[in-house]
This record gives structure tokens, C-alpha cells and sequence, in this order.
């Protein structure tokens, strides 16, 4: 889930004391990072929540990436071609070992695939794979993929990160599978198991081609806490963190900033609340549209990102294909929220209520669902917050459809795939369609975008998906926040652009 992006014990005496440390204690060779929460499973099939997603970036790599100004470039494949249209051929480089040492074949590749569309793993990915007609093995290197039509994302979909086909082949179950938590990966970083403790450690793979890291660990520390993530930052113990807008307003010194390079960047993703459609009470489109007038989205960002972020007014993303700058979402207006709502039969005597789920691990979050609270009271509606700790809510609410409206996000890719969130089809067991939206002539432009090359017209159907998705009001798109990254000097090179700051990681080095 690619924006649900990062409790424990921690006020002991001892973590006290850690906090004092001097900036020295990181090590030369360590990078030191925090991760907002435990990861689940780091198969990359399965890695669906933000952290275990973030996570598996370390350890697995894909056929092709993007470079550091969104160009697709290659990863393990060293080269492709179209022989027509529809077949794609992929020359794989003959020097990538996965961390047992086995080559990364094209065999590989065709795991994947047939993993990801078979019914060992219930995975949201397989509609990565839809418009798949075949995946062959030419030869060790050589990989033929025939799609069932032209695809204007044809090349993005082997950025799926790759799975160890002579590890996993004869695996009964990979759904729970030891190699979920004792990966097996291709990149440069390697775990060698993934357990219960403060600290998860990566290590440099020596053999990664064409050469391994500059620094020779990564160090994640289970940090859920902003608050506590900031002390480590101010006290040198990590190298990377986050700011939230209140920290960087007020709490960040002249001795910080000489410290730290302040990246900020409007973020690929965007927090929503979510109807659950399948439920009676949110299938009234006048209940949806007298919420959506409920609420003062910019009292959002005001409130929580103190000018460090925007509305978010639909699902395509500004700098992304599909973006339509004329949609926006509707000033607060209490007067026709509640005509809405008598329309629909509430009123004083009848009042419309209903629960918001969300996750304690996100603060900015619950504090969102606080201030909603308050908003959509002012139209009479009673809300009722349910918070709960980040696998939990995962497993009992996401997974499972067990709420009413959901407070969450997504994190989305330059070219985002409207199939897996929006289509009737994704409305399943391990689907990302978990609120269940069902648009016949959404279903029927994402189908045809699908089998589009010209990127122009792609965008053009998708602007007409947005609209019609907005129109639907199946979420309430709320906010953008900007992410706001404290980098430590000592790491070099860094280069920031638009697209983020850590495509060179390999090449990073620590400064003493």
C-alpha cells in the first residue's frame, strides 16, 4: 500500500540517556535510518504496506527503474526492444547474483509472472500483469514478453522487483513462507533475517554487480513516534528523517540546518477517506456529496502542514499523466450539507453517523480525522474515531473490509495504474478496490487507455476517468502533504531533483 510511508517502550530512563549521545556514535560505515513501523512480509508480492514495501526497495531490484529525472533506465535488464507492438525483448545482464550467490536469470522473470497470476498468492500486483499475454525464458538472458495488445506501460510493469524462482518454485506455501521474513534478494543491500527487535540491520552485498555500496550496513531503528524521530535527528543519530511542518517552522535551529540539507518536495501521494460502498448507509451518492460539502479540506492543510502542503482534488497527481488542473474539490458549505443529508432522510432528529478507521502509527493522520470530526459536526453528523496500531489495522480492517470510512493514503507512481484502485475488477480478496467502486464507464475507459500507446491520449482518458471518479465521490480526497527531509551533510553525493534524492544510494558515502 503505497502510502499508508513510515509503539514501543521508549521512555526508559536508558533511552534517555541514548538520546544525549553525542552526534559520533554513527558509525562511519553505518547508515542510520528509522522505519514508522514493523514490516509484515518482504516478498515483494506481498510487501503491500508502506514500510515493507520501503523496506523490500533495499533488497530487491526489477528488470528497469527510474533515473533521477523519471526516465525509465535499466536495472537488471541491460537492454530491451520491440520486435512489433506487442513483444517485448529484454536482454538481462549476465553479472546479477541474487544473495545466494545464483544468477538472476530470465527464468526469474517468468516466476514472477506466472506467481503473480496463479493462485499460490492472494497479491494486488497481479494487475500489474492484466494486459500479459506470455512471458518466455528465450535463454538464461533473454526474455520475450507478448502483451495482449499495445500498452502504454509496457516497460513499467517489469519495475516489479523480481523473486527467486530456485528458491521459491517448490515452496507449499509462500503466503507464509520463511522467505518472507528471511529474504532472499537481488540488490546491493541483503537481511539476513527479519525479527522482533529494536534494530534491523542490512548489509552490503560484496557481490552486487556492477559494484557494491560505499557504506557497509543500513540501520533501521522502529521509530513511530515524529517526536522522538526529531530527537534523534537533533542529537546526530540518524542520518535521514523526516520534518513535519511544525518542526521545521519552529524547532529547527541555525546549528540544525548547519547540520542537516532541508529537501522538500510536494509528495506522490495523498490521504482520502473512504466510503465503504458496499455498506447501505454510503451507497445514497446525496450522503456522499453532503460529507464531501462537510468539510474544509484547506482548514486541513492550514491546520496540520502550515502551508507545507495542498488540497488534493482528485487521483491523478500534479506532474503525473492523467493530472486535470480545472477538477477541484468544493469550499465547505454547511448550508447544502445539510439539505443534502435531509434530502436523504437525517436531520437534528436523525442524525447521520458513522465510524473513521485509520491507524495510530500516522499522527498527522489522526489528527486529521480529529479535525474532520469536529468539521462534519457542524452539519449534525456524529463521528467516531476507531485507532488502531498499523499491523492490526491492516490485518482486521484493510484486508478484511471491516470498516464504514477509512482514513488513508496512497503513494503513487509518475504513471499511475487507475486498474488496480478503480476498476470493478480490483473489488477482491487482496484487491486495492477494498472500498468496493464500481463505474461501468470507468471500467470501460481504464480498458481502453490500456491498450493505447500514445501517452497524449492515455493522459486525455485519464483527465475523463478523474472526473468521473471525483464526480462519484467513492473517497474524499483530502490533502497533499509536502515531504520534508533533514539529509546529513556528511552524506555525499547527494543530489536532489523533483523525483527525490536517493536514486545514487549505492553511490553514497558517509564523511567522517
Amino acid at each position: 500500500m503505497k502510502n499508508g510511508r513510515k509503539t514501543r517502550g521508549w521512555a526508559s530512563a536508558a533511552l534517555a540517556v541514548l538520546f544525549l549521545l553525542p552526534a559520533l556514535c554513527v558509525a562511519d560505515s553505518s547508515l542510520n535510518l528509522t522505519l514508522s513501523g514493523f514490516p509484515s512480509r518482504l516478498n515483494p508480492l506481498l510487501a503491500t504496506d508502506t514500510v515493507s514495501g520501503e523496506l523490500s526497495l533495499y533488497l530487491f531490484d526489477g528488470l528497469v527503474k527510474y533515473d533521477k529525472n523519471a526516465k525509465i533506465v535499466p536495472e537488471i535488464a541491460e537492454s530491451w526492444s520491440f520486435a512489433d507492438d506487442r513483444t517485448l525483448i529484454f536482454k538481462l545482464r549476465k553479472d546479477r547474483l541474487w544473495h545466494d550467490k545464483t544468477p538472476v536469470t530470465a527464468r526469474d522473470a517468468v516466476f514472477l509472472y506466472e506467481t503473480a497470476i496463479g493462485d499460490r498468492v492472494l497479491t494486488p500486483y497481479a494487475s500489474t500483469f492484466r494486459m500479459v499475454e506470455s512471458v518466455e525464458a528465450i535463454d538464461d538472458f533473454t526474455l520475450k514478453v507478448v502483451y495482449r495488445s499495445p500498452y502504454f506501460k509496457a516497460l513499467e510493469t517489469w519495475m516489479m522487483p523480481l523473486i527467486p524462482e530456485h528458491i521459491l518454485r517448490d515452496d507449499p506455501n509462500l503466503m507464509g513462507s520463511s522467505f518472507n521474513t528471511r529474504p532472499v534478494g537481488n540488490s546491493f543491500y541483503k537481511l539476513e533475517e527479519l525479527t522482533l527487535s529494536r534494530n534491523l540491520n542490512l548489509f552490503r552485498f560484496d557481490d552486487f554487480s556492477p559494484y557494491p555500496p560505499a557504506i557497509d550496513r543500513v540501520v533501521f531503528e522502529y521509530i513511530q513516534d515524529p517526536n522522538m524521530e526529531f530527537l534523534r535527528l537533533k542529537s546526530g543519530q540518524i542520518h535521514i528523517g523526516s520534518l513535519n511542518a511544525m518542526q521545521f517552522e519552529r524547532q529547527t535551529d541555525n546549528a540544525f540546518r548547519e547540520r542537516y540539507e532541508i529537501i522538500e518536495n510536494g509528495a506522490f501521494a495523498y490521504t482520502y477517506l473512504g466510503f465503504n460502498l458496499h455498506d447501505p448507509k454510503f451507497q445514497d451518492s446525496r450522503v456522499r456529496e453532503a460529507l464531501s460539502y462537510a468539510i474544509d479540506r484547506q482548514e486541513l492543510v492550514d491546520v496540520l502542514f502550515l502551508g507545507h502542503g495542498r488540497v488534493c482534488n482528485s487521483p491523478f497527481l500534479e506532474g503525473a499523466i492523467g493530472y486535470n488542473d480545472s477538477i477541484m474539490s468544493p469550499e465547505q458549505n454547511i448550508t447544502k450539507a445539510k439539505a443534502l443529508l435531509k434530502e436523504a432522510g437525517y436531520d437534528e432528529n436523525n442524525p447521520f453517523t458513522f465510524t473513521i478507521s485509520t491507524n495510530s502509527t500516522n499522527h498527522i493522520r489522526l489528527y486529521a480525522g480529529e479535525i474532520l470530526q469536529h468539521q462534519l459536526a457542524k452539519s449534525g453528523v456524529k463521528v467516531t474515531l476507531r485507532v488502531m496500531e498499523w499491523q492490526a489495522f491492516l490485518s482486521r480492517v484493510v484486508k478484511t473490509g471491516n470498516f464504514e470510512t477509512i482514513l488513508l493514503g496512497w503513494s503513487l507512481p509518475l504513471t499511475p495504474d487507475p486498474y488496480s484502485i478503480w476498476h470493478s475488477a480490483s473489488d477482491k480478496a487482496g484487491g486495492f478496490n477494498y472500498i468496493g467502486y464500481k463505474n461501468s464507464e470507468v471500467d470501460r475507459l481504464i480498458e481502453e487507455a490500456e491498450v493505447t500507446n500514445d501517452r497524449e491520449k492515455v493522459a486525455a482518458i485519464f483527465e475523463k476517468i478523474g472526473a468521473l471518479i471525483v464526480r462519484d465521490n467513492p473517497y474524499l480526497f483530502l490533502y497533499i502533504p509536502n515531504e520534508i527531509s533533514a539529509v546529513s551533510k556528511k552524506i555525499t553525493p547527494l543530489e536532489a531533483t523533483r523525483f527525490g534524492f536517493s536514486y545514487n544510494r549505492i553511490d553514497w558515502r558517509i564523511d567522517p
